[in-house]
Formats: structure tokens, sequence, C-alpha cells
């Protein structure tokens, strides 16, 4: 199946952490033990960020992220100001609870927010809302897609975070959101712990979710969407291997974050020294200590590449 050409670019993005609450309980969330210690960006701080792009045009586009940014109240006159000050595109990540208001979905819509990164943990509800803790998520979540599907100048994108209780339902969750217009791009981005051991036995085997995750990229790539799949071994994707984007924007973020972050030791693999792959991030910490390092399975990519 041939690849949809790519709508987005990290280059083109600045994200910005504006909000560090949520309504949800996600047994993967990757900060839940920074949430409550993490500082979002402050209005002053945001709008030196605006001021910079007003006089610069140093991004085309502003993601407001950090937890759940459809609690902040001012979320629409956030975006408003992003727009003013020559943001082309206005993009939020938020697992799209309250997208099922249609007022509110469309408020948000007309302050200018036309890209939607939506979390979509699995493809039914009973999975969903096990995995997100609150029950009706799924069907409110579905809803939101559907609302924001009334708009044709409007993008959605997906992520689907693969873990042990999610990556079977891969190829599924395709399929539910298949009648969607405006879902532009699917994500899939293997977990990772944000510390060095797996404490909560999250982490699937590679080996595993390799057949699910390629079922899920074919699917969804006949469906004429764009796919990206993050922290998941480049030479183990075969000819899939060209869905592997670990590409991201500029992070404005709490400093603090950094070193909390840096213990998932990314890019270890046994082939690292001459492998020529660009783009992948070999095997983490935690990954290691659950499986070891696969290494009569990865297999480096030559030079000439």
């Amino acid at each position: 199946m041939i690849a949809a050409e790519k709508r987005f670019t990290a280059k083109d993005y600045v994200e910005v952490t504006v909000h560090f609450k949520c309504n949800l309980k996600c047994v993967h969330c990757m900060i839940e033990g920074t949430m409550d210690w993490l500082r979002p960006e402050t209005d002053e701080q945001l709008g030196r960020i605006l001021a910079r792009n007003a006089r610069e045009r140093r991004w085309k586009a502003l993601t407001l992220t950090g937890s759940e940014v459809t609690l902040r109240p001012d979320l629409p006159q956030l975006a408003r100001a992003a727009r003013d000050h020559g943001f082309e595109h206005v993009r939020i990540q938020t697992h799209g609870v309250r997208l099922a208001d249609r007022s509110y979905c469309r408020e948000l819509v007309e302050a200018g927010i036309d890209e939607y990164f939506v979390s979509v943990t699995a493809a039914d509800s009973e999975t969903h809302d096990a995995i997100t803790g609150v029950d009706g998520a799924f069907d409110k979540t579905l809803t939101g897609l559907e609302n924001l599907d009334a708009f044709d100048h409007v993008a959605t994108l997906t992520n689907t975070v693969i873990t042990e209780r999610s990556y079977r339902q891969l190829p599924l969750v395709v399929e539910r959101l298949h009648h969607l217009r405006q879902l532009a791009q699917m994500e899939f981005w293997t977990y990772w712990p944000m510390r060095e051991n797996d404490d909560k036995d999250l982490i699937p085997s590679h080996l595993d979710v390799l057949p699910y995750l390629q079922r899920a990229i074919v699917a969804a790539r006949g469906y004429g969407r764009s796919v990206e799949v993050k922290n998941f071994p480049e030479c183990l994707l075969g000819e899939d291997h060209d869905a592997l984007d670990n590409a991201q924007p500029q992070l404005i973020i709490d400093p603090e974050f950094w070193p909390e972050f840096m213990r998932n030791g990314f890019h270890q693999c046994v082939h690292r020294d001459y492998c020529a792959s660009p783009t992948c991030l070999g095997l983490n910490s935690a990954y290691i200590n659950k499986y070891g390092w696969h290494a009569d399975l990865l297999v480096p990519f030559p030079k000439e590449r």
C-alpha cells in the first residue's frame, strides 16, 4: 500500500504546555507522576512565544498541550491570540471527551482551532473506558470526533498508545474510525513508562505487537490516512518501515520534565554503532530489562542507505 503524502511536518510546529490537569485516569499516562508539580507556561511566557512568531514567522502552527487543555476555560481566547500572531494552524492535544458537546466543539473551531490530536486507546467502550478509568469516555470521544467531522476545514488526527492492554485492537481501531471524513492521520505510539522498569506490566513485546501493528498500518493507508509509528524498531517493520517517524516539534515545557524523561534511556541497540537508520530510537531501558536485546532479531540498516 502506497503511503499517503505527509500533511503535517514536525518542524512547522511548536508545542506549548499550558495545562497540567486531566479528568481521565489513563493507566499508561506518561506524566501521571509529574502532573502535580510540573508548571505550565504562564500567560506571559506564551505571550512571548506568540510575539516571536508575529515578528519572525518562525512556525506555521501551534499545538496547545500539557494534560487536558480543554479544561482551560480560556482555551478559545488562547487560540484567537495565536491566530492573531501569525499562526496558520492551531492544534490541541486532547482525549476528546468535551468535544462531545457540540456547542463547545463549534466554539473551539470558530476560535481558530483547526487541528485536533485525539487519543483513542481502543476500539470499544469496554476496553477504552477500562484503560482511561472513566465510564463513558469512549462514547464521548467518538461523538467528539464525529462532531468535528461536520467542519470541512478541520483536520483530526488520532493517537493510540500501544500497551499490553491495547495492541490487539490496533486494526480494530482503524476499522472503528473508518467512517470519519476529516481523519487525516493515525498515529501509534509505543508505550514507555518514564522509568527504568515496567512496574505496571504495560510494555508488550515488539514481536507480539508487530502483526497487529502492520495490519493497522495497511488498513489505515487503505482508507487514505497518513500513518506515523513512534518508538518501534524500524528494522522490525519490514516493508512498512517508512511509517516510522520519531520527529517531534519543538516542545516548550517545564525544564524539570527532562531529567524524568531521560530515565527512559532511549537509543539502546546492539547495532547502534553501525546501523544507518536516521530515525530509529532503538530500545529503551524498561523494554530491555523486560525482554532483553533481541540481538538475533534486530537487523542494522546498511550504511549505503
